[in-house]
């Protein structure tokens, strides 16, 4: 083999693989609203994946915005409605949700993103689901 053919291969596995691995990725969520008589399951997308990132070594030298970690995030996304069923008249039975078109690695942006993971919290419904 040539030593360009190998270099070719191992750049291709080494970037290629890692830039595959934030992507849309398939997510059930289970809404509930309290005056609600069921539960409903929405199959969305949402991004998911591992993104490059590196940890200095001088953290307590440098800036705090310059020790920011990329996350997969979204690139494109947009928004579609669901009608959560068994709702009395004065409730909006309306839910609204994100549906990841695209994503990319980056900066967690907090207007649409939860960057912290304070707790784990089960997806799940108490009601019947519809």
């Amino acid at each position: 083999m040539t030593p360009f053919f190998v270099m070719s291969l191992l750049f291709g596995l080494t970037f290629g693989h890692t830039a595959s691995l934030c992507a849309p990725s398939e997510y059930i969520i289970h809404v509930e609203k309290r005056e609600c008589a069921y539960c409903l399951a929405i199959n969305t997308t949402i991004c998911a994946g591992f993104c490059m990132t590196r940890d200095s070594n001088g953290k307590k030298l440098l800036l705090k915005s310059a020790l920011s970690q990329n996350v997969c995030t979204y690139k494109e996304m947009l928004y579609q409605t669901a009608l959560i069923p068994g709702c009395p008249r004065h409730t909006i039975p309306y839910y609204s949700y994100p549906v990841a078109v695209s994503c990319k690695c980056g900066k967690c942006n907090t207007d649409y993103s939860d960057c912290v993971h304070e707790k784990v919290r089960t997806n799940y419904c108490t009601k019947p689901q519809k």
